[in-house]
This record gives C-alpha cells, sequence and structure tokens, in this order.
C-alpha cells in the first residue's frame, strides 16, 4: 500500500509539474511599448516664434481691415482740421468742431438718431422675442414666423418706395382711414417732425423685427429639455416661465442682438433716404444722411469729415459701453 501510494504520487507529480510549466511557457509574454519621439518639432524660437509662424496667414486680413477701415478713419480725422470744398483746401484747426455745437441742423440729426436708437431697441427687439415666444410652440408658429420673417428677405430700398407709397398724404393708409370713417386720423404723415421720423421707425421695425425671430427661435430651441421639464414640475408656467427660465437662458443671445439694433439704428441711411431724402427742410435726417449730405452733396468736404467721426466715435463708443457691461453678466450667466 506504502508502495502503491508513494508510486502514484511519483507519477503524477512530475506531470503537474510539467504541465504547469508547458502552461506557463505559452502564456502571451506582455511587450510594454516604448514611446517613440514625433518626426514634427516644434518651430525654434520659444513663445515668440509661434505667434510670428502664423503672421503670414493674418497678413492679408490686417491689409484688407486696414485699406477698408483704418486707413479712412485717419483720412477723415485729417480732413476734419481743414476746410475743403473738394477744389481748395485751407487748415482750420478745430473750427469745423465748434461749428456742430452752433448748427441747428446737427443739433435736430443728433435727436433723431437718439429716436432710432430708442425706436430700434424698443420696438424690433421686443416684437421679435414677443412672436418668438409666442409661436414657439404653437401648432401653426412655423407658418406665423414665416409670415413675420418674409419683409427681412426685401432689399431697404424697395421697403421704402413701400411705405413712401403708403405713407403719402393720398397715400394707402389715410386712404383706409377716411373709408372706416377715420378722417381726424388722417394726416401728413411725412411732412411733419417727429411725424416723419417716427413713421420711418415703423417701417423700419416693420421689416427688422423677422430677423429679431429667427435669431430669438434659434435661441429658444437651444434651451436644454430638461431645463424646462424641471421647471414645470416645479409649477412654472406662463409669465414665471418666461421670466425665470426663458430669458435667463436668452441673455447672451439678447446682447448680440441689442448690439446689432444698436449699430444699425446709428448708421440708417438708406430707408430715410429713399423716402424723405431727409426732408422737408432737414428735419428727419439722422447723423449719417447729415454727413452724406454734407460731404457729397453740398461739398463741405471738412465739415463732414468732422460729422463722420463723430458718428464713429458715438457707435464704437455706445457698442463698446454695452458689450462691455453686458459681456461678463453673460458669461456668469452661462456658467452657472
Amino acid at each position: 500500500m506504502t508502495d502503491a501510494t508513494t508510486g502514484a504520487g511519483a507519477v503524477a507529480g512530475p506531470d503537474l509539474t510539467t504541465a504547469a510549466t508547458s502552461t506557463t511557457e505559452q502564456a502571451p509574454r506582455v511587450r510594454r511599448r516604448v514611446p517613440t519621439r514625433s518626426p514634427y518639432r516644434a518651430p525654434s524660437g520659444g513663445r515668440l516664434g509661434r505667434p510670428l509662424a502664423a503672421l503670414p496667414w493674418a497678413l492679408p486680413a490686417f491689409l484688407f481691415v486696414g485699406v477698408l477701415l483704418v486707413y479712412p478713419f485717419f483720412r477723415s480725422l485729417y480732413g476734419s482740421f481743414f476746410d475743403d470744398n473738394g477744389f481748395t483746401s485751407s487748415f482750420t484747426g478745430l473750427d469745423n468742431y465748434a461749428r456742430l455745437a452752433d448748427d441747428p441742423i446737427f443739433g435736430r440729426s443728433l435727436l433723431n438718431t437718439v429716436l432710432w436708437v430708442a425706436g430700434t431697441l424698443l420696438l424690433p427687439v421686443l416684437a421679435g422675442l414677443l412672436v418668438a415666444v409666442a409661436t414657439h410652440r404653437m401648432r401653426f408658429g412655423g407658418l406665423a414666423q414665416l409670415v413675420i420673417v418674409l419683409p427681412y428677405a426685401l432689399a431697404p430700398a424697395a421697403t421704402a418706395v413701400l411705405w413712401n407709397f403708403m405713407l403719402t398724404s393720398d397715400g394707402a393708409v389715410n386712404q383706409v382711414l377716411r373709408a372706416v370713417g377715420l378722417d381726424s386720423w388722417a394726416q401728413s404723415w411725412l411732412l411733419e417732425w417727429p411725424q416723419n421720423t417716427l413713421s420711418m421707425i415703423a417701417a423700419s421695425t416693420w421689416q427688422a423685427t423677422g430677423i429679431n425671430v429667427v435669431l430669438f427661435v434659434i435661441g429658444l430651441r437651444a434651451i436644454p429639455q430638461e431645463t424646462v421639464e424641471a421647471a414645470q414640475l416645479d409649477g412654472a408656467k406662463g409669465w414665471r416661465m418666461f421670466r425665470y427660465i426663458t430669458l435667463p437662458q436668452l441673455r447672451a443671445l439678447t446682447v448680440v442682438v441689442v448690439g446689432m439694433a444698436i449699430v444699425n439704428s446709428l448708421k440708417a441711411f438708406d430707408m430715410i433716404w429713399v423716402i424723405t431724402k431727409g426732408g422737408p427742410s432737414r428735419s428727419s435726417e439722422t447723423l449719417a444722411l447729415t454727413m452724406y449730405r454734407e460731404a457729397f452733396r453740398l461739398f463741405h468736404v471738412g465739415y463732414g469729415s468732422a460729422i463722420a467721426l463723430v458718428l464713429s466715435v458715438v457707435v464704437v463708443a455706445s457698442s463698446w459701453m454695452y458689450l462691455r457691461r453686458q459681456m461678463p453678466e453673460s458669461a456668469a450667466g452661462a456658467r452657472t
């Protein structure tokens, strides 16, 4: 018994050792990959070399901006110190700027520009926001949005011709008012100030509301559905949903829309020129129109350059102050 057991153990022992050894020899070996150096080498020069390497690619853009923006600005600045009628030129210093303070036409055009800014902010932006929110979840909301957006496809000059036909003394608006028995409401919309300026602001609102609707609809579709559903579970609906959910989510987009409206209203020109040409008696001119008339119609190039410089400063300053105030708050709201 002892020999048999020992013999069996002696026989089984070498078999198990051999099996373990063969299993170990058959196991795949894991090779560690040694990282190799990339054939690409960063350009020498340290931190200074990287921006300079991109300079050739940005140079065409710099030249484009310089030729179309920077050079005309400094050329207008230089020309504003001269009395230039297109044929003769003499240095006058700051006389053109002193003339601005005493010019009633410049004062009226500045007031009209302020009206355009206020009207463009209150009417097209507000109307675009309300239309976008009201039609966002309607059954035929897309069709309603299309009707509002269609006027934006028209050229500003075509829109001006249409509204000129409607707002003349015997135009469509007065004819409709007389047809429904409102003769007292019929008036000369384009012949008196401030009615002429307000009428053209209404025409601009009719056209500009469409692009604001498009932008706000895009912003509404970008609001996370989880946020809306969570607010609905908390009982938010109607005004509370709009006040505490929709408006904060559209804040960054609203900054862009309002910024565009400010710049476009400050340089309003084409619609005013087609409808009234700044009349009557230059009462409906804005700064852009006054600059054009003085420089290219009356050949007061130096005085027109001074007005252009004032307009440029107003546009840049107002845009910078608005964006500087709004963008940090918008970024903080987005992070939250």
